[in-house]
Formats: C-alpha cells, structure tokens, sequence
C-alpha cells in the first residue's frame, strides 16, 4: 500500500449528448460545476456521520449512534438527488473516492474511537459546511436554475434541523 492516492481528472463539469426526446434544458458549465461542488460534500457528509456513527463512545452513546445514522440517511439522498438532478440537466456526476476527497470542503474527521461529544461537535461543523457549500453557491445556482435552488432549499432546512438535534446536546441553556 502507497502513501498517496492518484487524483483523477474531475469529470463532473462535462455535459452529455442529448439522445432520441431529450430537449430539455442543459446545465451550463458554471451550474454543472456548482451541483458537483455540492455533491462531493453530500458524498463527504455521509462518509463523515458513518465514521462518527461506528467509532463514538461515552454518555448518550445511543441517541447519537440512531442521530448519525439520520445525518447519514440525508446526506445520502441528497447526494443522489443532486447527481440524478445533474444527469437530467445533462450534466455528469462525478462521485469517485478521490475525486470526493480532493475536492470536498468538509474538515477532515479523526481516525480510531471518538468521544459523543467531540463527535457532536465535528459532525456539527461537516453538517454547517455542507449547507455552507449550498448558500455559497445558492444564488448563481437560482438564477440559472429556480428548480435546482428548490432542492437546495428542502436539504438545507433538513441538515440545519439535524445541526440542532446534534448541537442540543452539549449546549447549556442561554441566560
């Protein structure tokens, strides 16, 4: 085993060839490259909440474990959501492990055993960067694309729900 990865080219700012019916509309380069962005930080989401979910330990281990496997649950349907949307606007997803790891804006998580609360806090921040990739991108994205921009909005209500669930938990009520 190697110490480095080979990055492959991204491909997921290419468009298809539109077959047979298919005249509807095509994602501009600008717009298959933001969905992308936000695809590898749903994939990277869902990588982040899988790790906390196997490796924590401590009080409320329980809860946590059935509130990662939630975060894992989202973050997994958006990245299909997003990658399907992509290929309806002719566009191609690219999910690839280091295409996913190079590009992701995602904290990197630790290794080995981890405590409920250190987890609730880094899962916390991987959950606030991906909806943080959505708003960056959002406004070009809308004014593209509205209908894009609506399933951005039903994943950033879900996420930031679930950013709160997990941020309860070790917060202390405000003065």
């Amino acid at each position: 085993m190697t110490d480095t990865v080979k990055v492959p080219e991204p491909k997921g700012t290419s468009t298809t060839e539109r077959e047979n019916a298919e005249r509807g509309f095509t994602a501009s380069p600008s717009l298959a490259k933001n969905l992308q962005t936000v695809l590898v930080d749903f994939i990277a989401l869902q990588l982040v909440a899988k790790q906390a979910h196997w490796n924590i330990v401590g009080p409320n281990f329980r809860d946590l474990h059935l509130n990662l496997d939630e975060v894992v649950d989202i973050a997994r349907a958006g990245a299909d959501e997003i990658a399907e949307r992509m290929r309806a606007l002719h566009a191609t997803a690219d999910g690839r492990p280091a295409v996913v790891a190079e590009q992701t804006a995602l904290p990197e998580f630790p290794a080995g055993e981890i405590s409920t609360h250190d987890a609730i806090d880094l899962t916390v921040r991987a959950v606030e960067s991906t909806v943080g990739t959505m708003r960056q991108v959002h406004d070009e994205v809308d004014s593209a694309d509205p209908t894009t921009a609506d399933i951005f909005h039903e994943y950033i209500s879900k996420l930031e729900q679930q950013a709160w669930f997990l941020s309860a938990e070790t917060r202390t009520p405000s003065d």
